[in-house]
């Protein structure tokens, strides 16, 4: 901890992180709640609410750490992208308490509409902060809810490789954070049934120990009290491993190798 302390550069990171994940979850858990307890909206409201939120905590965190924003993307990278492996664990914990924060004061701002809504404060807005199998009602089992997010954190870390190598076709003037925005909105879309499309540790981690600490007895087990917590923290890694590794084994191996390669994950500036 002293160490990442005397790193100038690693603490401005850290803060970067910290930062765009609190704004990630400050549109996306804020969306849920304005859907779920004031009935305004509906599902296709909730993904674009978290694909804003992933656009413009980008741009918050890009220039500075890369803005990964998410545990998974953080270890993917670093298997295969050759992020340092010592920045892993300290933008891992960055980006959950950035998520904490920002759930409690989602939590704050709505806690009057959750309370009227749902005054013994259950599953019913649970779900506003942290995921569930089958968002709290759908027949899914935990495995069901484990291979979903394996699969959704895989096409997600897939496309964010694509759209952000330099040697690919990669979206120019600054609109990586967009087209990275507009992944998680069509992950949304398609793949958020099984599991509410954590696809992101810290995004479900951080939010789900807020709610917790304001009130949620039941905010680490499923409707069925199994202690479901693990699986939106394991699963998302486990997928953007796969989605990482596939990208690398079908598509970046076959590109022409750069003679300079800035560090993976950072957004770079263009005069567009």
């Amino acid at each position: 901890m002293r160490r990442w302390l005397r790193d100038r550069r690693l603490m401005g990171e850290l803060a970067a992180e910290f930062a765009g994940t609190m704004i990630l979850i400050l549109f996306g858990c804020a969306a849920v709640a304005q859907v779920v307890a004031a009935g305004l909206g509906g599902h296709d409201s909730i993904a674009w609410g978290w694909g804003f939120g992933v656009t413009f905590g980008v741009y918050v965190a890009g220039r500075l750490s890369g803005g990964h924003l998410n545990p998974a993307v953080t270890v993917a990278l670093a298997m295969f992208s050759g992020f340092a492996w010592r920045k892993v664990l300290p933008y891992s914990l960055a980006q959950t308490v950035g998520a904490f924060v920002g759930a409690l004061l989602v939590r704050w701002n709505y806690g009057s509409i959750l309370h009227a809504f749902d005054p013994g404060l259950t599953m019913k807005t649970q779900y506003v902060f942290s995921t569930l199998p089958g968002n709290g009602t759908l027949p899914v089992d935990v495995f069901g809810a484990f291979r979903d997010q394996v699969i959704g954190t895989a096409i997600l870390l897939f496309l964010i490789l694509a759209v952000t190598d330099l040697l690919n076709t990669a979206p120019k003037a600054n609109l990586q954070p967009f087209i990275i925005g507009l992944i998680v909105v069509a992950i949304g879309m398609a793949w958020g049934a099984a599991a509410g499309y954590a696809i992101n540790p810290a995004r479900d981690l951080g939010p789900r120990v807020a709610s917790f600490l304001t009130g949620y007895s039941t905010a680490f087990v499923d409707q069925t009290g199994y202690p479901y917590f693990w699986v939106p923290i394991v699963a998302p890694i486990i997928g953007g491993i796969v989605g990482a590794g596939l990208y690398r084994v079908m598509v970046s191996r076959y590109l022409p190798v750069p003679a300079e390669q800035r560090e993976p994950g950072r957004v770079e500036t263009t005069s567009g």
